[in-house]
């Protein structure tokens, strides 16, 4: 996902960036500036579900920041497992936005339209999001927002994952809507290399298997959360977190052999899971 789209990978896999060039040549700062990074994790786990089929995943992206606050950008990272992502296996997002200070603090709102190149065209879907961060001492607080309007990709076509894995499709061109609410809190512990972050959020949407099989809340409602710590040398980041949801296997035994890991009608790849990430800063 993108830098927004996980906040727990956010702030754990995906550190912000280096600025490519800090300073014109007569000390001002310049008008557009570049930031990116990439990384490995163990399992990319988007809101605490695992797209990757709990195996580990590339991930990527680009920002161009304007210093009127206005900026875009991109974030990559392979897919596998369940659900029919086709093409590439890979999830492509665009994201711009507007970063403005408020409240002594920092108010960040945009768009993320989220894509699967050449594979999943009806999986692709938009996301507005406005997220509050603000800073006291060691300690940085972040509260978001993300609702996707009503739309086919978030819609419940399938009434069962046995619906899915067959590609019968019960409710072909449902369409239907999600919010994230979500809360992040950072802290540099004294004297130590070390940063401890925390991650809670909660999703209300479809309540099913959208197209292809894919979803972005499978069971409707559902509370993600994660706790770690990461610490910086120069430009690389090594992050530790322990990620987890409240899908239970017997909430989530509809779902299968979809929401399954490979699809074998086994597992949960909603459950606990050590993410381990090592991202570099460009």
């Amino acid at each position: 996902m993108t830098p927004f789209r996980f906040p727990v990978l956010a702030l754990l896999a995906l550190p912000t960036a280096a600025i490519a060039q800090t300073t014109t040549p007569d000390n001002r700062p310049p008008a557009l500036s570049v930031s990116g990074s990439v990384g490995v994790t163990s399992d990319y786990r988007f809101r605490g579900v695992s797209q990757s089929d709990e195996h580990p995943a590339i991930q990527g992206g680009i920002t161009v920041s304007h210093k009127s606050g206005v900026y875009a950008g991109i974030w990559a990272s392979n897919l596998a497992g369940w659900g029919t992502f086709g093409g590439a296996n890979m999830e492509l997002d665009l994201i711009g936005g507007y970063r403005a200070p408020l409240a002594g603090g920092t108010l960040d709102v945009g768009l993320t339209w989220y894509t699967y190149p050449g594979g999943a065209d009806k999986t692709d879907f938009a996301e507005p999001y406005a997220k509050l961060s603000g800073t006291s001492g060691p300690a940085t607080l972040t509260a978001g927002v993300a609702y996707a309007p009503k739309q086919q990709a978030l819609g419940r076509w399938y009434r069962t994952g046995a619906d899915a894995a067959a590609g019968i499709y019960t409710r072909p061109g449902a369409s239907d809507d999600n919010l994230y609410l979500w809360g992040d809190g950072a802290y540099a512990i004294s004297g130590t290399p070390f940063t401890a972050k925390a991650h809670v959020g909660h999703s209300w949407g479809q309540n099913g298997l959208g197209p292809n099989a894919t979803a972005v809340s499978p069971t409707g409602s559902y509370w993600d959360w994660s706790l770690g710590a990461d610490t910086t040398w120069r430009n690389l980041t090594l992050g530790l977190a322990w990620v987890d949801t409240d899908i239970s296997n017997r909430e989530a035994a509809y779902l299968r052999p979809s929401f399954s890991k490979g699809q074998d009608g086994t597992g949960n790849i909603a459950g606990s899971t050590l993410l381990i990430s090592l991202a570099a800063a460009f």
